[in-house]
C-alpha cells in the first residue's frame, strides 16, 4: 500500500520541493499551511508520517505534535531553523520521533521518511498470545480481533509500554485524561473494567492486572 505523507508548513516554496521530492520517491502527499489546517487533513485522512514545521503561523510546530499525539502514533519528522539541544528536547517530548535542521538537503529528509516508514511497517507489540498493532489501533488474540474503545485502547496501549510495571492512577489519568479527572472519579476504573471484561471474553483470562491501592499492569507473558 502506497504511503500517505502529510507535510504541514507555511513556506510554499520549501512545501512544493518536498512535496515534489517524496512524490518522486513514490509516496502519495497532502500539504497544509498551518497548524490548523494540519489537524484536520490528519484527521480526514490519517496520515503514515507527518512532516511538521516548527515556524507555523497560527501554532507552534511543538503544540501541533503534541495534538496529533493524543490521537495517533504517526511517526512525526519535525523541520526546526533552531538547533538548540533544549528545543530538541522539547519536540522529543512533545511527540516528534526526529528532526530535521534547517537548511537541509532533500536527500537527507527522504533517507529520514524511509527510517519512519520502516519501523512503522514493522510496528508490531506481542506478548505471548497478545498483540497489538498501535498505528492500526489494533488488538488481537491468537488471531481474533479484540474490539476496544479508543480509550481501552489507549489504556492496553501505555500499560503495554513496559509490561509488569504497575501505572499508577495519576500517571493514567495524566497519560490518557491529560489531568482532566478528578481525584474521586471512577472512570479510569470503568475502562478498565470493560477492557478486562473484552481480554477475557477472548482468551479465558484478563492480561490485566490490578494492584489494590497502586494501579494496573499488564501481565508478562507466560
Amino acid at each position: 500500500m502506497q504511503a500517505h505523507i502529510l507535510v504541514i508548513e507555511d513556506n510554499s516554496d520549501i512545501a512544493q520541493v518536498i512535496q515534489y521530492e517524496l512524490q518522486e520517491g513514490g509516496w502519495s502527499v497532502a500539504t497544509a499551511p498551518n497548524g490548523i489546517t494540519g489537524l484536520l487533513r490528519a484527521r480526514e485522512t490519517p496520515p503514515h508520517l507527518v512532516i511538521l514545521d516548527l515556524g507555523l503561523p497560527d501554532f507552534d510546530g511543538a503544540e501541533v505534535a503534541r495534538r496529533l499525539r493524543k490521537t495517533t502514533h504517526v511517526p512525526i519528522i519535525v523541520l526546526t531553523a533552531i538547533d538548540a539541544v533544549d528545543r530538541k528536547v522539547e519536540l522529543l517530548e512533545a511527540g516528534a520521533n526526529d528532526y530535521v535542521t534547517k537548511p537541509f538537503h532533500p536527500e537527507e529528509l527522504l533517507a529520514r521518511v524511509k527510517v519512519q516508514l520502516r519501523q512503522k511497517s514493522d510496528d508490531l507489540l506481542s506478548f505471548g498470545a497478545l498483540q497489538i498493532r498501535p498505528e492500526r489501533r489494533q488488538v488481537i488474540f491468537e488471531g481474533k480481533e479484540v474490539h476496544l474503545s479508543p480509550k481501552e485502547f489507549e489504556l492496553l496501549l501505555l500499560l503495554s509500554r513496559q509490561p509488569g510495571r504497575v501505572y499508577s492512577r495519576e500517571e493514567i489519568t495524566s497519560e490518557i485524561w491529560r489531568g482532566e479527572l478528578s481525584s474521586t472519579s471512577n472512570v479510569v476504573d470503568v475502562h478498565f473494567g470493560n477492557l478486562r471484561r473484552k481480554l477475557r471474553n477472548v482468551a479465558g483470562r484478563s492480561s490485566i492486572r490490578t494492584v489494590r491501592g497502586r494501579g494496573y499492569a499488564l501481565r508478562s507473558p507466560a
